[in-house]
């Protein structure tokens, strides 16, 4: 309410706030005019930019104005610079929600000092305070609250405590009770001589029970713990005063024979058989043959075996309700008919019992038990073999784990000094081992420790010697095998290497200190030289001398003084951003000046987008049109008036076309070479004598060789010629005697000018497209023709067959006709050997299951003198392959061999 009353400002500040809000007064008043509260804030009103008024308002706040100030200047400049007065409003902000808080902590404060004053305190209330109070947002981490939820917190946990030592002592006055019933099965002698440690025993545990009662804590515990406590305490008193009196009449009647004997039936035997009277185990001897005692048995047996079946049933189905009255059941039955049950029935009853937790005297069964157990475990330690044996730290945290375990079993019964005997002793034997592992673990501490003194100290000394070196590469190289070292130099406890480590960091501090100093002037040094960069980088003309100098004083200083990788990689990239930037800006500048086309390139370029148009209309003719023009237009050769359209050919005749050479393309004349000379036509070549078909040679089989052509000593294994044209010899030939280039080297066809990039790229792609183009056609023509002459012999029409010169250059017109003659006769029987001719002409693969015949007609094939070669009679072949009827697998066999065979 403060916060919007103080907002209401006098006289002054409404003057203030119309002298501000009213335009004409300011300009009325000129530029000196000022706002009142310029002055209380150092110019804040006044400053020109909403930045400065930000930083002069931060200012003003650093000086804790008053509340009333603050809410005044913000309801000012709100109005006109909501940015300035955005930190004015969080520190107001702030002021509410800490007042808010202190509010809140006053009013928690006041609710946990009232729970704490209380004298009985409820846990549900006290827990749920801090709950509460966390959700309402009360700073809990200040003061008062954290020390009040800090008393809180000790005072329940102060109360828990006490509950459960309720709970322990009503435990413990049950196993007194449990050894003072256990004493009654004892000789009463034995039980004489235990009474006054009992006794001992009771009066200390009903003053434990009487402490709890008296604890300040008491009041706030949980409602049923109090009727607990005195439960056990009148159990116990009750056990102890029937005890009592059962071991004074027994005294009473081992000295007077005319006392009446105790009710406890073991110590009523031992005085009758003192006495000389017929015991009650006597007697019942003499009448176990008797009928009464069967049926007294027979009897006790089946109850026992009714109610056995009802708490095995209990505990299988986990009914934790009547467990306890089924458990109760059998006990009773078992303490009033035990020696009327045999012991089979009797032990199913012991491990029910056991397994619910009721059996009387079962804590030291079970007990000894589980410190058989562990007796078993301690003596098997030293018992494995040798490779098995644990080690040091595993032997120390396995004996210690058993002794915990031994601890939490004597908690549940009565102590076994033999068994305790035995584990103890083994124990021992085992924790020598703990011991060498203990001594060998202090040396290697002490070692390792000595270890890093001397790595101390030759640091110190390294310190020293190198106080005047200059390389410090090499001193960067030795710091960091020092740290590797001190890394690698083992391993220490937590205390020795707090205690060492700060005498390390001083030490490599101490070393460390010229490298810095050197790194940091370096570092200096190289801001120097990104500023020349930036400097030469904005110059209008980049300087390529300057550029590699000012280079070469960066690489002379980063060769000098290292740096850490990612600064030294930082101060780089600064370095080189202007230096790039200045040659980025030169190569557009170059770029700009060579995307200006010439009259040459445009050529190209028009002829190259009309090649990509031919190609993609798919005509053979209209691309070989095209890639003419092409041609013509990048040696700046003269447009040919246009010719008449030639008829179109058949697919079928095209052939695919060579790849272009790209450099041909692309090569410009020489700067000797005039414009004139290199766009001047070559002259005609002289007709070369074709050379003399060679009958008998030996045929090239290296890899890529054409076996058709025979090895010479200057065959290229590219398959090209290796010699001269004029047949002087092959490349080492080249040169005449005076050194000079041999003449063939220069008589190349002229070459135009040089292309632009966009116009060399545009015709290599126009050229290959046209290339590819050209080869599908040929492909799917060669294609429709296999299909057809397949179709042709499947019917058996020679009408279908294709032309001789959709068959191509190997087929002439008596073939096709012999083999149209091979259709219209009737079909014959296929040889053997006609299909593998075939496939051996063409060279394609023969199927599996024929290969062995063909590696019999090729060994026949060379004894045969005179006999035509498989590639000479392949026509012939075919025509017999066509008279014969169409089978599935000879198809398949001839399409493979005609493909080969058509293309060539």
């Amino acid at each position: 309410m403060s916060l919007f009353s103080l907002r209401k400002a006098p006289s002054s500040s409404n003057a203030s706030e119309s002298a501000v809000n009213t335009p004409t007064t300011s300009k009325s008043t000129g530029a000196n005019a000022q706002h009142p509260l310029d002055a209380v804030t150092g110019g804040a009103f006044s400053a020109p930019t909403s930045g400065e008024r930000a930083a002069r308002i931060r200012t003003w706040l650093a000086t804790d104005p008053t509340l009333e100030q603050m809410n005044e200047v913000f309801k000012e400049l709100s109005h006109r610079d909501r940015g300035a007065a955005k930190p004015l409003k969080e520190k107001l902000d702030e002021l509410k929600r800490q007042k808010s808080q202190e509010q809140m902590s006053v009013e928690w404060a006041q609710k946990a000092q009232a729970m704490i004053e209380q004298p009985r305190l409820n846990l549900a209330d006290a827990l749920a305070w801090q709950r509460d109070a966390a959700r309402a947002g009360a700073p809990l981490s200040r003061e008062p609250l954290a020390t009040l939820k800090l008393a809180l917190a000790e005072r329940v946990k102060a109360i828990e405590d006490l509950q459960h030592r309720v709970q322990i002592e009503r435990e413990a006055a049950v196993l007194i009770a449990q050894r003072i019933e256990v004493l009654s099965t004892k000789p009463w002698r034995e039980a004489q001589q235990i009474a006054e440690t009992l006794r001992a025993d009771v009066d200390q545990w009903q003053q434990q029970a009487s402490s709890v009662a008296l604890d300040p804590q008491w009041p706030s515990v949980d409602a049923k713990f109090p009727p607990m406590l005195d439960a056990s305490r009148q159990q116990l008193q009750l056990v102890w005063d029937a005890f009592g009196a059962a071991l004074a009449q027994t005294v009473a009647a081992d000295a007077n024979p005319q006392a009446p004997l105790p009710a406890v039936p073991v110590w009523a035997d031992e005085l009758r058989g003192a006495r000389g009277q017929e015991t009650s185990a006597t007697a019942e001897k003499n009448a176990q043959d008797s009928q009464a005692h069967q049926e007294r048995r027979a009897r006790a047996a089946a109850e026992l075996e009714a109610a056995l079946v009802v708490l095995e049933r209990e505990l299988a189905e986990g009914h934790g309700k009547a467990t306890p009255k089924a458990a109760a059941d059998v006990r009773g039955l078992l303490k009033s008919h035990g020696r009327l049950v045999g012991p089979a029935l009797e032990g199913r009853a012991n491990a029910a019992l056991a397994q619910a937790g009721e059996l009387e005297g079962w804590q030291r069964w079970r007990a000894d038990q589980l410190r058989e157990e562990l007796v078993a475990k301690a003596e098997g330690l030293l018992q494995a073999p040798e490779g098995q044996r644990l080690g040091g730290r595993k032997m120390q945290e396995t004996l210690r784990a058993l002794r915990d375990q031994w601890k939490t079993t004597d908690q549940g019964g009565q102590p076994n000094h033999a068994l305790w005997k035995r584990f103890d002793e083994a124990c021992t034997e085992a924790h020598k081992v703990v011991e060498a592992w203990l001594v060998q673990v202090r040396q290697q501490s002490e070692a390792h420790k000595a270890q890093r003194l001397a790595i101390i100290e030759e640091l110190r000394a390294w310190t020293a010697s190198h106080a005047e070196s200059s390389d410090w590469k090499a001193q960067v190289r030795e710091l960091h095998a020092f740290s590797e070292r001190w890394r690698e130099a083992g391993h220490l406890s937590e205390k020795a290497f707090a205690d060492i480590q700060p005498v390390w960091k001083e030490a490599m501090h101490a070393a460390h200190a010229r490298l810095e100093a050197a790194q940091s002037e370096s570092t200096a040094r190289r801001k120097a030289l990104i500023e020349e960069a930036t400097q030469l980088g904005a110059a209008p003309m980049l300087r390529i001398d300057a550029v590699k100098a000012l280079q070469q004083r960066w690489q002379a200083e980063a060769h000098a003084v290292p740096l850490e990788r990612k600064h030294e990689q930082k101060l780089w990239e600064a370095f080189r951003q202007p230096i790039d930037e200045a040659f980025a800006r030169k190569s557009t500048e170059r770029e700009k000046a060579v995307t200006a086309l010439s009259a040459h390139d445009q050529r190209v370029l028009d002829a190259s987008r009309a090649l990509e148009t031919a190609s993609a209309g798919g005509d053979a003719q209209q691309i070989r049109v095209a890639m003419a023009a092409l041609e013509a237009a990048l040696s700046a050769q003269p447009e040919a008036p246009a010719a008449p359209a030639a008829p179109k050919p058949s697919v079928a005749a095209e052939a695919p076309v060579e790849t272009a050479s790209e450099e041909a393309t692309r090569d410009a004349p020489t700067p000797e070479e005039s414009p004139a000379e290199a766009a001047a036509p070559a002259p005609a070549p002289a007709p070369v004598a074709p050379p003399k078909k060679l009958v008998a040679m030996r045929g090239d089989d290296r890899p890529g060789m054409k076996k058709t052509e025979p090895a010479g000593r200057d065959a290229r294994r590219d398959g090209k010629p290796g010699g001269r044209p004029d047949g002087r010899g092959g490349p080492r030939d080249s040169r005449d005697a005076r050194g000079a280039a041999a003449p063939w080297r220069d008589e190349r066809e002229p070459r135009g000018p040089r292309l632009g990039d966009a116009a060399f790229r545009a015709q290599r792609q126009a050229v290959e497209s046209a290339q590819a183009s050209l080869r599908k056609l040929a492909a799917q023509a060669h294609g429709e023709v296999i299909t057809q002459l397949m179709t042709a012999w499947e019917q058996r029409d020679a009408e279908q067959l294709p032309t001789a010169q959709a068959l191509g250059a190997r087929v002439n017109g008596p073939s096709r006709a012999a083999w149209a003659a091979a259709l219209a006769k009737p079909a014959t029987p296929l040889g053997g050997e006609t299909l593998l001719r075939l496939e051996m002409a063409a060279e394609v693969p023969t199927p599996a299951e024929h290969l062995s015949e063909r590696r019999m007609l090729q060994l026949q094939l060379l004894t045969r003198r005179h006999a035509a070669a498989p590639a000479d009679t392949w026509v012939e072949d075919v025509a017999t392959v066509l008279a014969s009827p169409v089978d599935a697998s000879n198809a398949r066999r001839l399409q493979n061999a005609l493909k080969a065979l058509l293309k060539r």
